[in-house]
């Protein structure tokens, strides 16, 4: 941070000067610390008060409430080491500890509720955390035919999304209450989730405009974020016009179903917003209708696929679909890291939240130089963490969501153990859904088949010249959300950060806790289709793109071995600008866009095809001309695209939708009209701990003036 120095008398006043000297030799700007040995200093301005003097001097650093001015107010924080901090939150919960809630759809139109389903906390299953009114197939019909677009000015929906911020804020002993009880999340959990819900109400709604919205969204969210992800679909689809069916986990209608109540209560329309309560049926038919047209959806890959499936062959063929899916989330410890700091960097990343973060740490590398003492130290360290209810203070780790959820994990430890992998694993508590942070010994990441949701740490050996063949098995995976790098190397960071292909890296600090318009969110291949939620591109997926039209054709068939050459061959496009975005003192938060692999270009017709490579490319991206007609059904297997530009009949167009659908791997769009960036670009975050390798020397060389 900026200080001044103040001179003390003797010997010390001498070894002061000899570390200024030491600083402005490396860089320190002379005008906040050179006044320890500049003569005309006077007394008086020796003897001002620091604290006065601070204030002054401190004044482009941006208190915490405007972090993100003049764009939006931060997110309120809680400091759970704060006593009256803490006094307000019990307060305000306290109400809420024994309460019971009661869910039922909200919709536009009045129909028949279905069958109700008992909610039991899962730390407590003996807890009954109120009732939800399923949604019936009449209120599901109901709802498709209420939904209504947003028809207020950008203006009026930012000025609504923002009241609903302002009652999330006001109501957040409520919302406390209900995350431990119904979601199972730990106060400081509780904490980081309403923020992030605030802060995606208010950074899309300060990107409102009036271009023209899609018009009814389903939004599909999970129950691991039940406020926050749930608040983020919906916030931008409305930001941006669109009417919104909100279809949130089962585990977790009533959080959804109070926070619909507060956007309600702050001026959303009812037509604008409907929440539709259920399971997957309820799912299946809110992405099978034709009035869909678009989906939000958060989950796993499996099921993104299927609804992906579903949308080729009910919804328009170039119906969005924005999917956030999970990871093989991986962390590289190299033998120059500092093993405090990694340590606690891992125990954060694997273990908050039970694991149950689509970002969380799954697969641990460590170097063999250092991983005897360091898993010794993680081992100590998890031992000290605490599995117990949420509602304490004390927790650290709580329940898992479900029994369902605590068998299969459960299950999985049991094959680890009787194949003598487990090193490591706390008691877990009798009552509840629980599972105790497990660490288990793995020969390399191509050996998990899976994604297992909850405290289950891999931990792998390597050696140091192994490393690249460490960053192509991770790669292998075809997974891409998070990555974590522990090493005091800054050329290491910038080998891996070229090499890596995850969304959001993560250097000398944990990979978990991303914040809104600072840390972009989002992976890509296995991991989500793009755009990063709360970053710039996120709300053109919801906003129509302009409609484009052909009717020429092809006079051959181009060979697939000819569009396989083509698309090989293909110049990458140069890296755009990246963009420093706005975060915390001694944290770097960088957001660069690359280009994706090429779109093939189909016309239909020469000109047609053209026309659309050189869109693509105007905005940074790659595109593949089409030089022949190309039968749809080779989409399904055809390698190395990320989409396909169509401009020709529906009937065409919904046999490549169905095609692209059918693929393994990454879901890929069709565009019927003009591209945007958020289709041919890529973003990719870069997060940097810049007080971890010693100091920040960057923040002594501010070039603010020096206070008078």
């Amino acid at each position: 941070t900026r200080c001044r120095i103040y001179a003390p008398v003797g010997a010390h006043r001498d070894l002061l000067a000899y570390l200024v000297r030491r600083l402005l030799e490396n860089g320190a700007n002379s005008s906040f610390v050179n006044q320890i040995v500049d003569e005309d200093v006077t007394p008086e301005e020796i003897a001002v008060d620091p604290f006065i003097a601070a204030e002054d001097a401190v004044s482009w650093v941006a208190p915490a409430a405007d972090l993100f001015a003049p764009e939006r107010p931060n997110s309120t924080g809680f400091d759970l080491s704060y006593e009256p901090h803490l006094e307000q939150i019990y307060a305000a919960r306290a109400p809420f500890a024994a309460h019971q809630w009661s869910a039922t759809s909200r919709l536009a139109r009045e129909a028949t509720s279905g069958p109700e389903m008992l909610i039991h906390n899962p730390a407590k299953p003996d807890d009954l955390v109120g009732t939800a009114q399923l949604a019936s197939p009449e209120q599901i019909s109901a709802a498709l035919e209420a939904a209504a677009p947003w028809a207020a000015s950008a203006e009026e929906r930012a000025r609504v999304l923002n009241a609903t911020a302002d009652l999330f804020e006001a109501h957040f002993g409520e919302i406390f209450a209900l995350l431990a009880r119904e979601a199972g999340k730990t106060l400081n959990d509780c904490v980081g989730e309403l923020r992030e819900a605030v802060d995606f109400l208010r950074y899309y709604a300060s990107r409102a405009n009036d271009e023209v919205p899609i018009g009814t969204f389903s939004c599909i969210s999970p129950w691991n974020f039940p406020l926050a992800i749930f608040t983020g679909q919906i916030s931008a689809a409305l930001a941006a016009g669109n009417a919104v069916l909100a279809k949130p986990s089962e585990q977790t209608p009533l959080i959804a179903a109070l926070a619909t109540r507060l956007m309600h209560e702050a001026g959303v329309p009812r037509s604008a917003l409907q929440l539709v309560l259920g399971a997957g049926d309820v799912g299946a038919a809110l992405t099978s209708d034709a009035r869909i047209g678009g989906v939000a959806f958060t989950g796993s890959t499996e099921t993104a696929q299927i609804i992906r499936a579903s949308m080729a062959k009910h919804l328009a063929p170039d119906a969005p679909l924005l999917a956030e899916t999970g990871g093989l989330n991986a962390m590289i410890v190299d033998s120059t890291a500092l093993p405090e700091q990694a340590v606690t960097a891992i125990i954060e990343s694997a273990f908050q939240s039970a694991g149950q973060r689509c970002s969380a740490l799954r697969c641990l590398y460590v170097q063999e130089d250092v991983a005897d003492s360091l898993q010794t130290m993680l081992i100590g360290a998890m031992r000290e963490l605490t599995v117990a209810n949420p509602w304490d203070l004390s927790c650290d780790i709580g329940p898992l969501i479900d029994a369902k959820a605590q068998a299969q994990i459960s299950d999985y430890v049991s094959v680890a153990q009787q194949q003598g992998r487990v090193l490591f694993q706390l008691d877990t508590p009798e009552q509840g859904y629980f599972m105790a942070p497990t660490l288990i010994a793995l020969n390399s990441i191509a050996e998990l088949e899976r994604e297992v949701f909850g405290p289950i740490l891999h931990i792998v050996r390597f050696k140091a010249q192994e490393f690249d063949q460490i960053i192509d098995d991770i790669n292998a995976t075809g997974y891409g959300l998070t990555f974590g790098l522990q090493t005091r190397i800054d050329d290491r960071v910038q080998h891996v950060s070229e090499r890596i292909q995850a969304g959001n890296l993560y250097v000398n600090r944990n990979q978990i806790g991303a914040i809104v318009g600072s840390q972009p969110f989002g992976g890509a291949g296995l991991s989500g289709t793009g755009p990063k939620a709360g970053g710039p591109l996120y709300l053109s997926r919801f906003r129509k793109i302009e409609a484009r039209a052909a009717t020429g054709t092809f006079e051959n068939e181009m060979l697939i071995a000819d569009l396989k050459h083509a698309i090989k061959t293909t110049a990458h496009a140069p890296q755009r600008a990246s963009e420093v975005l706005p975060g915390p003192t001694g944290e770097l938060n960088q957001l660069s866009q690359h280009a994706r692999a090429p779109f093939l270009c189909m016309g239909p017709g020469k000109e047609a095809a053209e026309g659309q490579a050189k869109s693509v490319r105007a905005l940074g991206g790659r595109a593949v001309v089409a030089t022949g007609t190309i039968d749809a059904a080779q989409l399904s297997t055809l390698k190395g695209i990320s989409g396909v530009l169509y401009w020709g009949a529906p009937t065409e167009a919904r046999a490549i939708a169905t095609a692209l659908s059918a693929r393994d791997g990454a879901i890929l769009p069709l565009i019927t009209g003009m591209p945007n960036a958020g289709y041919v670009l890529e973003e990719k975050h870069l997060c940097v701990d810049t007080t971890a390798a010693g100091g920040n020397a960057a923040l002594l060389a501010q070039s603010a003036p020096a206070p008078k």
